[in-house]
């Protein structure tokens, strides 16, 4: 049986349809459904002087093609490679909206999303911080956790896209216990980990220092890793955030549960060099995704990397199979 993967282009005006249409080329034995119009994508690859390789062609050896419910009329706009327009926002998220629908209809098996414009999309009448919020309110999920991989370096957040001055606020000890058994049932259930080990980083420099750098250590973060260890999951820390990535101490866990976006997605975009995978742990569907954004001055240049894309889209392939594998085994 064959994998399907749905796939989301983005901001039609970004680089996300060209790092899908590279990615693509480099994978095989995989249904891919592009959720587009057609004649967007034909748009844009005559713009970027791109192949168009999304054009309804399923036979043995090509597996590529777009589907577009037909009650559903798109914005119609046109494509301006480099600019920012809600038209085209609405757009990027309706084929999201239409992704997650074939992923909870079992249509498809995992989605790959390419990179979104924040401003275009509240432009567009959707008021969401990213794909992460939008596709919790989508699967009626309430708690999830962002994850960013690179093979063995995983990498999940306690507070994603709110301002560093409400970082504190947002810290409780039943949230980091929340992210860390999501964190834990993801490496076991998606990246088939039977005993993960998770290592949590500290809020305030050198862990606080007892006190004299900030409590928070101390009331916040070691209170609910003790909790979390009573439960089942195997967690350590706080540890210093400083000196975490570069330690051979990092090679001791399977994951690491960082307090903020910048704290984990520094380091990890540092280590990772552009192969990075955004993985929304905690829904109910497999998504994945690139760690880099738009783009915009790239647009149309056929100058983007698409190694983030290859790799997001190789992250959904093997959750996918797993998952198969293993609902096939109960059956």
């Amino acid at each position: 049986m064959r994998i399907t993967i749905a796939l989301t282009p983005g901001d039609y005006n970004s680089i996300g349809p060209e790092v899908l249409i590279k990615a693509v080329q480099e994978k095989k034995d995989v249904r891919f459904v592009l959720v587009s119009p057609p004649d967007w994508i034909e748009v844009y690859s005559d713009i970027a002087r791109l192949p168009n390789l999304f054009q309804d062609r399923f036979s043995q050896d090509v597996l590529l093609g777009h589907w577009w419910p037909e009650n559903i009329t798109p914005p119609d706009v046109h494509i301006q490679l480099g600019k920012v327009c809600g038209e085209v926002g609405k757009l990027s998220m309706m084929c999201v909206e239409h992704a997650v629908n074939m992923c909870l209809n079992g249509t498809a098996d995992a989605m790959v999303t390419a990179p979104i414009s924040k401003e275009a999309i509240f432009k567009g009448g959707f008021h969401f911080p990213g794909h992460t919020e939008f596709l919790a309110e989508k699967t009626n999920v309430r708690e999830y956790t962002m994850m960013l991989v690179d093979k063995g370096l995983r990498v999940g957040l306690v507070t994603t896209h709110i301002p560093l001055g409400s970082v504190v606020a947002h810290l409780t000890p039943d949230k980091i216990i929340n992210k860390l058994t999501i964190m834990n049932t993801a490496l076991k259930k998606r990246f088939s980990i039977e005993k993960p080990k998770i290592a949590v980083l500290a809020l305030n420099p050198h862990a606080g220092d007892g006190g004299l750098l900030g409590n928070e250590e101390n009331e916040i973060i070691a209170p609910a890793i003790a909790i979390a260890q009573n439960s089942g999951i195997e967690c350590d820390g706080p540890f210093p955030a400083d000196g975490w990535f570069g330690s051979r101490n990092r090679n001791s866990y399977d994951a690491v549960l960082a307090m903020y976006h910048d704290q984990g997605l520094a380091p990890f975009k540092a280590l990772s060099f552009g192969g990075g995978v955004n993985f929304t742990a905690g829904l109910p569907i497999i998504r994945t995704s690139p760690d880099h954004g738009t783009a915009f001055s790239l647009a149309g240049s056929d100058t983007a990397d698409s190694s983030s894309m290859s790799e997001a889209i190789q992250l959904a392939i093997d959750m996918a199979s797993n998952t198969l594998k293993v609902n096939l085994s109960k059956s």
